[in-house]
């Protein structure tokens, strides 16, 4: 006879992030200034994960992968991780280019469409992929048709 374990919990190590501010979103600016914050002059790709509320506030930031020079491995089921443990009604997700050039590769809008679909399916919109720079310029796929 096979064993079954029933999972009590699943632990999630939180920290707290130096300052202390509310984060609410309101535009894509909004949120490339919040991942700026974060990623913007990483020397690698780092794609990264903001949880929001129903009113648009950040209530968790998750590093989700970090890559390499020009790449990152995204994996739908890690991006939305965090957002299930959470309870995020939303999520928008960024990357910065380690070159600072914000345009968006070919799988860039792949991923952003995959993510999305797997979005509906789970109930937690993806509402964003925002790529940054550390001078705060960004590209919204939001903005140019991508979602």
């Amino acid at each position: 006879m096979e064993k079954v374990y029933e999972i009590q919990r699943i632990k999630q190590v939180i920290r707290e992030v130096e300052g202390g501010e509310t984060f609410i979103i309101r535009s894509p600016e909004d949120g490339a200034k919040v991942a700026a914050t974060f990623i913007g002059d990483e020397d690698r790709e780092v794609f990264f994960v903001m949880c929001l509320n129903t009113k648009n506030r950040v209530v968790a930031v998750h590093r989700c992968h970090v890559g390499g020079l020009n790449a990152s491995l995204v994996v739908p089921r890690e991006v939305f991780k965090s957002a299930i443990l959470n309870n995020s009604a939303s999520i928008i997700v960024s990357h910065q280019h380690p070159s600072q050039d914000v345009k968006p590769s070919r799988e860039d809008i792949e991923v952003t469409k995959r993510l999305a679909e797997c979005g509906k399916v789970l109930g937690i919109e993806v509402l964003d992929h925002i790529i940054v720079n550390a001078d705060a310029r960004y590209y919204s796929m939001k903005e140019h048709d991508h979602i």
